[in-house]
């Protein structure tokens, strides 16, 4: 099957109102030029208070091979949180190494990346002119982002220049810089009600979030919007338009960028091929709110309304599923309860594989995790290791699906995910995300959708991809404690309990005419070193003798603790009187020269003992142990003669 083109977008809160504008953009143009788009994006902010997590959602980023890709997007205005641009300049470095690939920037430029301009000079423009030209105002604030800012100042300058243009001008006091979130309008506001700002007719945000913050603060202080000041916003988000006064606001054209940013890379990498430009529709981006004293959009209202809603009770039919993924669905339906139940590692992946009803529509998803993702000893906070293991593959395609250990396919971690670059049926999104439990990596997850689905990528799939991470972990500890509860902490050997178990399994793979051997050691002079020398050298007393026997514990055999200081070795097969004689020789000369090497002012000696049976029952293996155990403490007897 011939390879597709795929382009690498890179953004942050794939989710939110701002990665979907450009996504929409990217994806457009994607489907036109039958492209793939490679979308990897962490689930939360950058600068999310919980660090931990923060640092495990953006070890994502850590995956990518831009060697990879046919050309690359990197969503600048997401990647940069508080001031750091370290994520970027790893972008920027790593790029650099590979000229041949075309990358590109969204909106905010930086290092030597080209950038593609937001373009939202018109929209801003549109703003300014409904304020004037249609509500009559003249004494005008605005409220823009950081000082500093590259696109702050940018929207700043064009709404100057657009209110220029209609003969008037903005006073000093009018030019606000703020940090496009609500605390920038919420100061505004009590700075106006305080009368150190004096009392604007209109106030024009340069975000929604600014324009929320500023309406509700002015409404508690007892201002009334529009009566007394009208405001209007910037991006028309969602909150926007389901607010308690609505606000008027228009769309950003971040989608153009994203589809500019497409076609910039489409000139390099087929040069010969038509451009396609997106087109953009002013009056269909401009939205209508309460917050200007227009009538507000209410088809816009509801469309809002619809996808946003929490649905506690429906009767959800197939149309339901494909039309819509609501917080609701997730919920109420006890997903959490039904993974984190699970008892084993199998049972935990299949409960994954049977609850990916909740992310319809979708055409593939695969949970890739690290081959020793079980161990609870080896954590990762950085990166990858160099293979990784899908061990789950859901399919809306007729693609090959499975949950079971035995169909996992191991690959190379740098290609990230095989499937990706086959040309296959259509032209799609694959989104990646991070898989971990607080800072330590698991592995990483991929959905495959439909271009047009991107507005289905939502906090249901977040959320969902949490109940995962839970319950991954929820296994780790279970077999961590499994483990615990079969095995001697100090030692790492079976203890009793893990012998029987293991023995039980012996048991049911043992052939006919097997025999069941028991070797049974117990150390000498144990009370002698703790009452002279202290319980911590009794210990380390204890921890040489249990590698010696291990040292004689052969394939098949299993090592035991089975008391202080006493130890077992059990096996199921063909034994004979040689090679008990070679257990006891073996065994003797290892613990003399770990004693000896150890330099203590004790000498760590143990005595052992050995025999075999007939293997046909469990009992066989007391009877074992019992002759054993003879066998042993004759040995210890005859030693404390010879010493004598």
């Amino acid at each position: 099957m011939s390879r597709r083109r795929t382009i690498c977008f890179v953004t942050a809160v794939a989710e939110s109102f701002h990665a979907h504008r450009v996504m929409e953009g990217v994806f457009g143009q994607c489907e036109k030029y039958g492209y793939n788009a490679a979308v990897f994006s962490s689930m939360v902010s950058l600068d999310f208070y919980f660090k931990d997590y923060a640092k495990a959602e953006r070890n994502i980023y850590e995956l990518i091979d831009f060697s990879r890709f046919d050309g690359v997007i990197l969503d600048n205005i997401s990647l940069i949180y508080s001031g750091n641009t370290e994520l970027v300049e790893s972008f920027c470095d790593k790029l650099r190494a590979h000229p041949d690939i075309p990358a590109v920037s969204i909106a905010m430029p930086f290092g030597d990346i080209p950038c593609i301009a937001s373009d939202n000079k018109e929209m801003i423009r549109e703003i300014c002119r409904h304020v004037i030209e249609v509500h009559g105002c003249r004494d005008l604030c605005l409220l823009t982002g950081m000082k500093g800012n590259f696109e702050a100042e940018d929207r700043l300058a064009v709404m100057l220049d657009e209110i220029k243009k209609h003969g008037l001008t903005v006073t000093d006091e009018h030019i606000i810089y703020g940090d496009f979130w609500y605390t920038s309008g919420n100061k505004l506001a009590e700075d106006i009600a305080a009368g150190r700002i004096a009392k604007p007719e209109a106030v024009i945000a340069a975000s929604d979030h600014m324009a929320l913050g500023l309406v509700e603060t002015l409404t508690k202080l007892g201002i009334k919007v529009p009566d007394d000041i009208r405001v209007i916003g910037f991006e028309a988000t969602r909150e926007a338009a389901l607010d308690d006064i609505s606000v008027t606001s228009i769309e950003s054209n971040f989608a153009k960028s994203g589809a500019d940013a497409v076609d910039h890379i489409r000139r390099i990498i087929e040069p010969d091929k038509e451009i396609l430009p997106r087109s953009t529709d002013l009056k269909k981006m401009l939205h209508l709110g309460m917050s200007c004293g227009c009538p507000p959009d209410v088809k816009r209202t509801m469309d809002c309304v619809k996808s946003s809603l929490y649905f506690t009770a429906r009767n959800y039919t197939s149309d339901t599923f494909n039309d819509n993924i609501d917080i609701g669905l997730l919920m109420e339906n006890y997903i959490p309860e039904q993974l984190t139940s699970s008892q084993s590692a199998e049972e935990c992946i299949e409960n994954i594989f049977m609850s990916t009803f909740i992310i319809s529509p979708f055409m593939n998803f695969w949970l890739c995790l690290r081959e020793d993702w079980l161990d609870s000893e080896a954590d990762i906070v950085r990166g990858y290791p160099g293979k990784m293991k899908t061990v789950l593959a859901k399919s809306n395609t007729g693609a090959p699906e499975f949950c079971r250990e035995a169909n996992s396919v191991v690959f190379d971690t740098s290609e990230m995910l095989p499937q990706m670059f086959s040309a296959g049926t259509e032209p799609s999104a694959f989104y990646f995300s991070a898989v971990h439990f607080g800072s330590n990596t698991l592995g990483y997850a991929v959905l495959q959708r439909k271009f047009e689905d991107v507005r289905k990528y939502n906090l249901v799939y977040r959320n969902w991809l949490r109940f995962i991470n839970n319950a991954l972990e929820m296994i780790r500890s279970k077999k961590h404690l499994a483990m615990l509860s079969l095995c001697d902490n100090m030692t790492g050997l079976l203890n009793r309990r893990g012998m029987y178990a293991e023995f039980d399994k012996m048991l049911r793979n043992a052939a006919e005419g097997d025999m069941i051997f028991a070797c049974v050691i117990d150390m000498d002079g144990l009370k002698f070193i703790n009452d002279s020398y202290g319980h911590h050298e009794g210990d380390f007393g204890i921890i040489t003798v249990s590698r010696a026997a291990q040292q004689i514990t052969g394939a098949g055999e299993i090592c035991i603790r089975s008391g202080g200081d006493e130890f077992f070795v059990i096996g199921a097969g063909k034994y004979t009187d040689e090679i008990c004689r070679d257990k006891v020789d073996r065994f003797r000369k290892t613990l003399s020269e770990m004693s000896e090497k150890a330099g203590k002012p004790y000498p760590i000696t143990a005595s052992i003992g050995c025999a075999f049976r007939t293997l046909e029952s469990e009992d066989d293996l007391d009877d074992a142990l019992v002759k054993a155990d003879e066998e042993m403490y004759h040995y210890k007897v005859t030693k404390k003669r010879n010493r004598q």
